[in-house]
């Protein structure tokens, strides 16, 4: 599925569309990147709080106009920008969303806040055209979530637990601002998309040294677990998430009575991201997808959106 909305998207095919990023942490600085990197996504404004700040520092070093305006200078834009990314945190979405609302603009949320319609790319494709706010719930939920939905679509699962661990020094400060909204969400989408009622999430900091790659491990319960049909259904599900994430990898799974432990390493794929940072890689693709996708809709009313 991503693999053929991702060709929509393909060069020459789909008119570039204006985004602005809102939020100039690490986040934020893979945003602008992945953006330009893009062949149908434009990078109309970075906008932050801080002028000092090294998200706009590196922002307006690539070219693409800043602000330390915040949500102000998107809202007071000539025309609304066809897409919004917000990398900033949970309690300032709801309100963004508030002021974006009446504007013909797609906003894209990368905080837990749980406003907008869930999307994970290989399970639920992007969004429909009427969405207009789209979560992308969570680093480890979009880790999890493709093969816990998989298992899930095989088997009656029992008991589903993620168990996501990030290096420390990659968690900023919005991440541990949100760190009860990161786990109830992500609690929330795992039965929202497998149908298990019985679930948990836990997010842990790793302070170690060497940093830690980014990690999720997928405790199951499942009644009459096959290991090889378990593994056949997992490594469907990672071939998939790779066809927009090539850092994600199945490391193990194994399979003891009813009992399944899938353990996923993601590694970035970024200008400036480490290596290990894939948790917030794998968010970003996915958020990057989303909005192509959108660029692919646009496309049959080309030269008459806002923002172009």
């Amino acid at each position: 599925m991503a693999v053929a909305e991702r060709a929509l998207a393909g060069p020459g095919t789909v008119p570039p569309i204006t985004v602005a990023v809102l939020g100039t942490g690490a986040i934020g600085q893979d945003l602008v990147g992945k953006v330009r990197r893009s062949a149908v996504l434009k990078c109309g404004l970075v906008a932050g709080r801080n002028p000092e700040s090294a998200g706009l520092r590196h922002a307006a070093a690539l070219g693409c106009p800043t602000t330390a305006e915040g949500i102000g200078a998107i809202l007071a834009a000539p025309r609304p920008f066809d897409v919004v990314f917000d990398a900033t945190n949970a309690m300032s979405h709801a309100e963004h969303w508030r002021l974006l609302r009446p504007l013909d603009t797609l906003l894209i949320d990368l905080t837990p806040s749980r406003v907008g319609r869930m999307v994970v790319p290989t399970v639920t494709g992007t969004h429909p055209p009427a969405e207009r706010n789209v979560s992308l719930i969570s680093c480890g939920g979009q880790a999890a979530i493709p093969v816990a939905h998989a298992l899930a679509g095989r088997y009656e699962v029992a008991y589903l637990e993620a168990v996501s661990t990030v290096a420390g020094g990659i968690a900023g400060r919005a991440t541990r601002l949100n760190l009860d909204e990161y786990v109830a969400t992500t609690q929330h989408a795992l039965t929202e998309f497998t149908g298990v009622r019985d679930t948990k999430a836990i997010l842990n900091i790793s302070p170690a040294a060497p940093p830690a790659t980014f990690r999720t491990a997928v405790h199951a319960v499942v009644p009459g677990a096959d290991a090889a049909t378990v593994r056949a259904v997992v490594a469907g599900a990672a071939e998939r998430v790779r066809a927009h994430q090539p850092g994600y990898e199945v490391i193990a799974c194994t399979v003891t009575g009813d009992r399944v432990v899938i353990s996923l390493e993601v590694t970035a794929d970024s200008d400036v991201l480490p290596r290990y940072a894939g948790n917030l890689d794998i968010i970003n693709s996915a958020a990057v997808l989303v909005a192509e996708q959108h660029a692919a809709r646009l496309a049959p009313a080309a030269g008459t959106g806002a923002g172009r």
